[in-house]
């Protein structure tokens, strides 16, 4: 793929390998691997706009950054436009410079509650969600899928109301909300919405592999990458990408849990670091039986040693 920076609004990046928004994984020590590995952008997981209006102390944690993220994500999800306006201008979203807007997410607690990806069929209060988001000053981004409803797309007249409402630029998650994250993501609608608007188009969806990534630009036209599930089973994939040297994996793995142990202490981070570690087993030799060590591990030596043996 073409590697090059990206106007976003009043920002550029230093190219257009980003790393998505990932539920329960982007915390700040994730985020700072994937910016210290090469990422352009790495965006927080998705937060609560209701949970930031009431003071829910979960949210704290969310909105935790490093040095390391020269430009700095958050994503919200909501469809109040009033509480999105108030948070984004709010002290404890002051450091960021993009706020993104979910308006993908399928599980079934958000859609229901008429949000992520609920807003597909809510056009209208999309775009006063952007309007509002606009008000903060920061520049403002919109995460999508396709549709609700797999095989009616509404992808290019959303993104194009995106656009229309402030919006500066467009990740597309190239599915459906029905088929979460499974099935062939579809180029030619990714190639439909980026001809339709002007602000830079973001290609979502199965890429795993630097070929994945050189064949959803070749197909889509689109200006950048967004990695999900790649990134999270193997960060050297924004290396992989940008055709750079990676650090051992067993070294970053280890950084990564150290810092969350300086953060939450010990005990805490052998627990929050479980869903994590899980993933970055997927595939390693004996991998099985390694989880079960980690699910187990009360200490950081029980989890070097699982990452010693593992990689």
């Amino acid at each position: 793929m073409n590697v090059k920076s990206l106007c976003i609004g009043r920002l550029t990046t230093k190219n257009n390998i980003f790393v998505a928004p990932l539920a329960g994984y982007s915390d700040f020590a994730f985020r700072k691997i994937c910016y210290e590995l090469g990422a352009g952008l790495a965006f927080g997981e998705m937060i609560s706009a209701k949970g930031l209006y009431y003071k829910n102390e979960n949210t704290a944690f969310l909105t935790e950054t490093t040095d390391a993220e020269y430009i700095k994500c958050a994503q919200l999800f909501g469809s109040d436009a009033e509480i999105l306006e108030t948070v984004a201008k709010s002290r404890v979203l002051s450091k960021f410079d993009i706020l993104d807007l979910n308006c993908g997410c399928p599980v079934p607690k958000v859609y229901n509650n008429g949000e992520g990806s609920a807003l597909l069929a809510r056009p209208e209060v999309a775009e006063q969600a952007v309007r509002a988001l606009k008000k903060s000053g920061k520049v403002v981004t919109v995460k999508m899928r396709l549709g609700v409803v797999t095989g009616e797309s509404v992808a290019v007249e959303f993104a194009k109301r995106m656009e229309g409402a402030g919006a500066e630029m467009i990740t597309l998650h190239a599915r459906y909300r029905n088929d979460y994250y499974s099935g062939e993501p579809d180029f030619a609608e990714c190639e439909a919405v980026k001809k339709a608007i002007n602000i830079p188009v973001i290609f979502n969806g199965g890429i795993f592999t630097k070929e994945d990534a050189d064949r959803a630009m070749e197909r889509t036209g689109a200006d950048g990458v967004m990695l999900a599930r790649g990134a999270l089973y193997d960060p050297t994939l924004i290396c992989k990408i940008l055709g750079v040297p990676a650090p051992n994996m067993k070294d970053i793995v280890k950084r990564q849990f150290t810092m969350l142990a300086e953060r939450l202490g010990e005990a805490v981070a052998c627990v929050n670091f479980r869903k994590q570690m899980a993933c970055y087993l997927k595939g390693v030799r004996d991998g099985k039986k390694l989880k079960e060590k980690v699910f187990s591990a009360k200490t950081a030596y029980e989890y070097f040693e699982v990452i010693d043996a593992a990689f």
